[in-house]
């Protein structure tokens, strides 16, 4: 009888065990899907998602004037070892884009953020970088010079800086997401896609005419 016993409860321990394995990898995988996306959005009805915001079909969602949500505080060292406080940007659109050196969608749209960045240079428009999951600030130092990236990047390899936008927001979701920030320092826009230079003009030039 005692063996019996012992035989079921190997054969329990054996069946959690494997449970546990498959419900980590379910878990994985998710996460590899959300880490680095290169594919378009689809549209999405207002209000969708707890958020008071349309999504358009290029994947851009927006949010009206008077129905926007202040921005978290983001600050903390850059890639170039200087510090940055995104709250005391306010007054200008903030351009808020999420990289990575190793994500191929990145690398896609760096050239038409840095030609972006540099022809709104005289206006009242900021970008700023949050660069995620890179193990090394060489790495990220290395993306920038490649590409020509001037602006400064937020270094967040453990992507603490992306939980700090509230849960039914214009949050960031995936790598690369882009979040625009009207000149009040409340979200405006955001992409979750790798956006062209007419993408990202389409999310910054509406904003910036805003009164």
């Amino acid at each position: 009888m005692s063996l019996s016993r012992a035989g079921v409860r190997r054969s329990s321990r054996s069946t959690s065990g494997r449970a546990l394995l498959l419900t980590a990898v379910t878990a994985a995988g998710a996460l590899t899907l959300t880490a680095c996306t290169g594919s378009d959005g689809g549209s999405k009805p207002n209000g969708s998602a707890g958020g008071n915001y349309v999504t358009g079909t290029f994947g851009i969602s927006k949010v009206a004037q008077g129905e926007r949500t202040e921005a978290p505080k983001l600050d903390g060292e850059t890639v170039d070892g200087k510090t940055l406080d995104t709250t005391t940007l306010k007054g200008k659109v903030v351009v808020l884009n999420v990289w990575g050196s190793w994500c191929p969608p990145c690398r896609q749209e760096a050239p038409d953020f840095a030609k972006v960045s540099k022809e709104l240079a005289g206006q009242d428009v900021a970008f700023v970088g949050i660069n995620t999951r890179d193990n090394s600030k060489q790495n990220a130092a290395g993306f920038e010079t490649d590409f020509g990236i001037t602006y400064p990047s937020l270094y967040d390899p453990d992507g603490k800086l992306m939980l700090r936008f509230p849960k039914g927001t214009l949050n960031p979701q995936a790598i690369p997401s882009t979040i625009v920030l009207d000149k009040e320092g409340r979200i405006a826009a955001r992409a979750l896609v790798a956006l062209n230079e007419e993408k990202l003009r389409s999310m910054i030039d509406p904003i910036l005419a805003e009164k």
